[in-house]
């Protein structure tokens, strides 16, 4: 795509997000005097029209308000969300684990791991890289770590989840981002010559993250390496499982013994 072209998609994304924050910005008014059940009806209109900062600062003069209301826990879940579709991961996380420490049986738990782990995902993602094509595979995975921890709690701890479907579907691809993360870094060592810490990344792919695309690229990195060592069992141990699971590579090698 010419370069100019992705700078212009680029300055019509961002005008346009400057134009949704600025008219969302003159609907924030002083919140009034009324009841909690007022504010939250009020507060729930606000997220259902995608006016998310209004309904945030709706939510929390709620949360300040009436902190032990009957609502309280419904207020602080919303909030949660809030702060999830206006893109503020700090408050949203930093309120996700305040409640989870504060309402650890609550029933409503699994969900809070659920938009935790959401949270951390949108921390990941990048527009504009996505649009340019840009690849930062090698950036700090931490975010994403977090998130197929939460996932995985879920599947663990509450197997009968409504989130459950959706939380093993997205360990999925995260088990895909950390994998190229792990290749990244293995790429990084084999070209500095470092072997050993190359194969190393290489066998911890192919042992944690066995069903993603990625073995295959890590099988090959530890070949190369085991070569360069003169590890000749363990090259031949990595041809073998190689040609076994993917045999038109071309350095598959099955006559190896």
């Amino acid at each position: 795509m010419d370069k100019l072209i992705i700078k212009t998609i680029f300055l019509v994304l961002i005008l346009t997000l400057m134009g949704c924050s600025s008219s969302e910005e003159t609907e924030l008014d002083k919140v009034p005097d009324k009841s909690a059940q007022a504010l939250f009806t009020d507060a729930r209109e606000a997220l259902d029209n995608g006016l998310y900062k209004k309904a945030i600062q709706i939510l929390s003069a709620i949360d300040s308000r009436f902190p032990y209301g009957p609502i309280s826990h419904q207020v602080q879940l919303d909030l949660i969300y809030g702060y999830y579709k206006s893109g503020d991961s700090a408050q949203g996380i930093a309120l996700a684990e305040r409640f989870l420490r504060l309402n650890p049986n609550h029933a409503n738990v699994d969900y809070v791991y659920y938009m935790r782990a959401l949270i951390n995902l949108s921390t990941e993602e990048n527009l504009f890289q996505d649009l340019a094509g840009i690849d930062r595979s090698d950036r700090d995975p931490t975010a994403a770590r977090e998130a197929f921890n939460d996932f995985k709690t879920i599947l663990t701890d509450f197997p009968q989840s409504k989130y459950a479907t959706d939380a093993r579907k997205r360990m999925i691809a995260i088990k895909s981002r950390l994998a190229k993360y792990e290749l990244s870094v293995a790429r990084f060592y084999l070209k500095r010559e470092a072997y050993a810490s190359a194969a190393n990344r290489g066998r911890f792919i192919v042992e944690h993250y066995s069903t993603s695309p990625e073995v295959e690229q890590a099988l090959e990195i530890m070949i190369e390496c085991y070569q360069a060592m003169g590890l000749s069992d363990l090259e031949s141990n990595a041809k073998q499982v190689l040609a076994a699971n993917y045999p038109n590579n071309q350095n598959a090698d099955d006559s190896i013994d």
